[in-house]
């Protein structure tokens, strides 16, 4: 269930960043006229969200009546679950700190044009992570059937990221949003490899992939899955005690590589750089040319031009001799 609370939380709090920067702008702006058609936007793509929900899990159950095809339908559905989830986390870190500035600009622009622009901007803005939260939640819920549990534990989640989004709104909660969603992107990844590693399994359990039965390994002693840790990490990143080595090879050639490129520091390539520093003109000889690099200035105590340095006519008697 943690893992589905996680899915609401984050997908949630996404929505709830995206609404408040549309009513901050309009509240600021002096358009509270507008705020109504955002709404209306809003209420659109919750409906919708939930409609593509039930659309799917009414598919699954009802129109497919093979368990074959079934199966086929949710290894589908994990396999594009993946990608969103994926998509959205990296998405999300690279927009992170641009995204309030081409939401408004994007909101100016709505507004010039008029209401049915500004809810048609809204309902976009929030669209998109409903449609995401409705098929990641379906893949990670699966196996739960008659279970009540995940759908609480995703209500949880959004509720608890509509509470943060108010209380970001009216500044009386400020988090450190970069290491919030560097953190739940983490998790996330983990928990979008054993999606992964599900899907593979009904892709063999559909009869598509082999090798079902070659388990990679057995520690049904070491990990009991009657006990509430092994149900634990089942559902929240699908590790089980007895997987197929295919299952495993998918969970590791997603996990290991998309973890490593999303926690790496990004890249400075590309970035300006500090100017040079302005190189030191030479040293200028009496003569006019200039001191190769490297070689000492000339003795201030040259002679004039024209007269060999060092000469005696120039040199008081008494003064002794120059080595």
């Amino acid at each position: 269930m943690f893992a589905t609370y996680l899915i609401g939380l984050r997908e949630g709090l996404e929505a709830t960043l995206v609404v408040s920067i549309l009513v901050a702008f309009l509240v600021k702006s002096q358009r509270r006229d507008r705020l109504p058609q955002v709404w209306a936007g809003v209420g659109l793509a919750v409906v919708l969200s939930v409609l593509f929900g039930w659309l799917i899990e009414y598919t699954s159950t009802s129109l497919l009546a093979r368990s074959e095809d079934r199966e086929l339908f949710e290894a589908v559905t994990s396999v594009a679950a993946v990608v969103f989830v994926t998509w959205m986390i990296f998405w999300m870190r690279k927009a992170a700190r641009t995204i309030a500035g081409e939401l408004r600009g994007k909101l100016t622009e709505a507004l010039a044009v008029g209401s049915l622009a500004v809810a048609g901007m809204s309902f976009l803005a929030v669209i998109r992570e409903g449609l995401e939260t409705a098929l990641i939640f379906y893949s990670a819920a699966q196996g739960a059937a008659g279970d009540s549990g995940p759908l609480l534990a995703l209500i949880g989640g959004i509720a608890t990221a509509v509470v943060i989004g108010v209380l970001l709104y009216a500044s009386a909660l400020r988090i450190n949003l970069s290491k919030f969603f560097t953190w739940t992107g983490a998790l996330l990844i983990l928990v979008a490899a054993g999606i992964l590693k599900y899907g593979v399994h009904d892709f063999q359990e559909a009869g598509v992939l082999p090798g079902l039965n070659d388990l990679a390994f057995d520690i049904t002693s070491v990990l009991d899955p009657s006990t509430w840790y092994a149900a634990l990490l089942a559902g929240m990143f699908n590790i089980t005690a007895t997987p197929s080595v295919l299952e495993m090879v998918a969970w590791v050639a997603y996990a290991v590589p998309v973890l490593f490129l999303f926690l790496r520091k990004p890249s400075t390539a590309g970035k300006p750089t500090a100017p040079a520093a302005t190189p030191t003109p030479p040293t200028t000889a009496p003569t006019g040319e200039a001191t190769p690099a490297g070689e000492a200035a000339p003795d201030t105590d040259a002679a004039p031009a024209g007269k060999p340095a060092g000469s005696d006519t120039d040199r008081p008697a008494s003064a002794p001799q120059r080595a």
